[in-house]
């Protein structure tokens, strides 16, 4: 009622105003008509004859002399040239036209535009003359005003019109005072308004989807709803029944469908920006193992063994805090900036992200591109003065070392490591980034098999779940013993070689790539076996394991094609079988047999086949038969028919396999390759901007430099952010997002489903373009 009020008042002040301002507008043309028309006449002073108005023409025909006649008017001023050439055609010159344009814009009183105009006066001799001047200002939308003949009529006139624009000013004044009065009240509730009228027509809108079922006098809705939330919504629509006075109860039934479901992934707001990542790539396939709780720690850590700056990462975590501490207020905040919308949207990845930052930071010993000598170094210079001034370089060795050559050895490694992360003293060693590139090269492809491996062990949980208990044998497994035999072989040489291998034997320590690349093409140089084999019978076991992987090749590639004939040949002997026992019961009127023995003797030879579900796109025969219910007519499963099933063509499954296997087995070796990116990106933040910005002022001594260091910071302080927290912590998410897109989540999801969007009125108020 409240808004039906308000309405009306409104339409009723606005039809009120727009009367009033054509009224002004129409008074102001005349205003400016009646002013310039009387320039018209004092520059003609006429002398013999009076000029007379149009409505005195009709004396002319009594006899009498002839006067001239005038019409006086307002037109645009980009119709007059073609307006007066309309005028002289058509009354072939017998008209007199003078014009005068007005110096300022004036408001249309039909358009209510702000426009250039031009006053005319137009005389002539005659009523016919008259006519077809009327006429064309009419067709050329002329406004015509009134014009007295009398110059003291045309004052007073002239004086009637400005005592009306200037009653009219305050009147119009003031209506739009009330309006702006009413308008002011009605905001006040617009966006409560907003908001019901949204979930009005969202509730409309849903309900057209309804079947209308005139019969019963009732609608009738199929939807989707998680199971574990039936009894809510039992509990909802009882309520709602009796909220509303229904003397009928509202029913839900469960359907069966053949229809995929979409996929409910339940979250909260910690969980939902990793759970956006993955959707981002594919939304899950109904039932499919969701990488999203993995995610939730794989990818920080990820991020952070390429971002690696415990220094950055606090500033990163200190973001994220303010995010998380204070997200009731800020939710509502600045949400029109999409960057901030992202930003905020992924405050728990950024705070998880920020803390595994700060531990690989640690374990890098890497805090603002610099080392911190927390629990003492555990190297120790040994050599006297005299040696080091005679030694450009000295090389601290992990062995007692013997530099005078005299029976006293020089001890520079306590034997105890540094208890957590990187020693400090590597900060000042010339070959730091020899030993940490292969440090971190050797960590990444640790790192990436696992987590390879990780992922070809959840797709044998889809496996088992959709009961493709074939496909743990002809892909889950040689998929995996592919893998242990090639790259987890690799990372056993890893670790051997680091345990094997120190101080008094790292001169003779076989190389690891030498080894693999010698592995895979079976080269093995013929030179003794202590200087270029790890352990004895390294060849033989090398042997073994590469056959083992390539016999999982074929094995990948013919099993599921070869494995599908034989279950389309079942299953067409199973019909066949069927056929037959109802030829029989045709012919000797006997019973058929019962369908639940088919069934078992399908168990009997493969717990594979399910009658009441056998359709796969990649099988041949479809049959579907409901042996769940013993009281099925015999006389609807004879009506089958083989040929109406949809087969697959063999080629297409040959085709699709082997793109699927040779993707897979190359993959490996490409994928384990994508993960030195780990180490390549960690490499961002070494001491550039250190050494080239904040150290100019350090190095300065005295009051000069502490005033270069208070200068200096400032832009160290900008490039710092910018560039490696901002740039290259985007460049570091953006690979993390891209190993488990296509090196983790590509070993066991598809992707291939659709997200499950209740109705919900809290996402319409999130979202109110939806």
């Amino acid at each position: 009622a409240t808004f039906e009020k308000l309405d009306h008042e409104v339409k009723e002040i606005n039809t009120n105003a727009d009367a009033l301002k054509r009224n002004f507008s129409e008074l102001t043309e005349l205003k400016h008509n009646l002013s310039m028309t009387q320039g018209f006449f004092d520059d003609a002073r006429p002398t013999d004859h009076d000029i007379v108005p149009a409505r005195e023409m009709e004396i002319a025909a009594s006899g009498q002399p002839l006067k001239l006649g005038f019409i006086t008017g307002v037109i645009p001023r980009e119709r007059m040239p073609t307006f007066e050439r309309m005028l002289w055609r058509v009354c072939r010159g017998n008209v007199f036209l003078k014009q005068a344009d007005i110096p300022e814009q004036v408001e249309d009183p039909i358009t209510g535009e702000k426009v250039h105009k031009t006053v005319f006066v137009i005389f002539f001799q005659g009523e016919q003359l008259k006519n077809r001047v009327q006429k064309i200002c009419e067709g050329f939308r002329a406004n015509i005003y009134p014009c007295p003949e009398n110059p003291q009529e045309r004052r007073e006139l002239a004086m009637g019109v400005m005592t009306r624009l200037e009653d009219l000013g305050v009147v119009l004044r003031q209506t739009q005072e009330h309006r702006q009065r009413v308008l002011a009240a009605t905001s006040r509730n617009l966006s409560t308004w907003q908001i019901k009228v949204r979930k009005i027509k969202a509730i409309y809108h849903t309900m057209n989807m309804f079947n209308n079922d005139v019969a019963r006098k009732c609608l009738i809705a199929e939807c989707w709803a998680p199971v574990t939330e039936l009894d809510r919504i039992q509990l909802a629509l009882r309520k709602g029944s009796e909220q509303t006075g229904g003397t009928v109860q509202s029913v839900l039934n469960r359907m069966n469908t053949t229809e995929n479901p979409p996929t409910f992934n339940k979250s909260n707001k910690f969980t939902q920006g990793f759970q956006n990542l993955i959707d981002a790539y594919g939304v899950a396939t109904y039932r499919e193992v969701n990488p999203m709780p993995y995610t939730v720690i794989t990818f920080p850590f990820l991020f952070a063994v390429m971002f690696g700056d415990a220094g950055h990462g606090i500033i990163m975590l200190l973001f994220a805090l303010w995010m998380v501490l204070k997200e009731k207020t800020l939710k509502d905040k600045w949400k029109d900036i999409e960057v901030w919308t992202i930003f905020f949207g992924g405050r728990y990845i950024i705070l998880l992200m920020a803390l595994f930052s700060i531990y690989t930071g640690m374990l890098y010993n890497d805090v603002f591109s610099k080392s911190l000598n927390i629990f003492g170094s555990s190297w120790r210079v040994g050599f006297d003065d005299q040696f080091l001034n005679a030694s450009e370089t000295v090389t601290l060795e992990p062995v007692p070392y013997n530099y005078t050559h005299s029976k006293d050895y020089v001890k520079m490694y306590s034997g105890v490591p540094y208890p957590f992360g990187l020693d400090p003293i590597w900060q000042l060693a010339e070959n730091k980034i020899t030993f940490t590139n292969s440090m971190k090269m050797k960590f990444a492809i640790i790192i990436g098999i696992f987590q390879m491996a990780f992922g070809v062990t959840l797709s044998m949980w889809n496996h088992l779940f959709f009961n493709h208990h074939y496909a743990i044998f002809v892909e889950f497994l040689p998929q995996l013993i592919f893998l242990i035999c090639i790259f987890f072989y690799l990372i056993i040489l890893i670790f051997y070689k680091w345990t094997h291998y120190d101080g008094s034997n790292a001169d003779i320590a076989p190389s690891l790539l030498i080894h693999l690349i010698d592995m895979i093409l079976m080269s093995y140089p013929n030179e003794p076996a202590s200087s270029k084999q790890f352990y004895p019978g390294q060849k033989q076991i090398q042997m073994a394991l590469l056959a083992i992987a390539v016999l999982c090749i074929p094995t990948m590639l013919l099993g599921k094609p070869i494995y599908t004939i034989i279950m389309n040949k079942r299953r067409a002997n199973l019909y066949q079988h069927f056929q037959n026992d109802h030829h029989s019961v045709n012919n000797n009127g006997d019973h058929p047999q019962n369908i639940n023995t088919l069934e078992n003797s399908a168990s009997n030879h493969d717990d594979q086949i399910n009658l009441n579900d056998m359709h796969s796109s990649h099988r041949g025969i479809v049959l579907e038969f409901d042996v769940r219910d013993p009281d099925t007519s015999s006389e609807t499963m004879m009506d089958a028919d083989i040929s109406d099933v949809p087969e697959v063509e063999m080629s297409e499954l040959w085709v699709e396999q082997g793109i699927h296997t040779i993707e897979y087995f190359l993959g490996c070796i490409s994928h384990t390759a994508s993960y030195l990116r780990l180490w390549a990106l960690s490499l961002a933040h070494a001491q550039v901007l250190w050494h080239m910005v904040l150290h100019n002022g350090l190095a300065m001594s005295g009051y000069v430099g502490s005033i270069a260091t208070y200068i200096v910071f400032a832009p160290w302080t900008v490039l710092t952010v910018s560039i490696l927290l901002l740039m290259e912590g985007l460049s570091a998410f953006l690979h993390a997002l891209r190993l488990h897109w296509v090196e983790f989540q590509s070993k066991f999801y598809k992707g291939e489903g659709y997200p499950f969007v209740p109705f919900s009125f809290r996402l319409m108020e999130e979202n109110p373009t939806a």
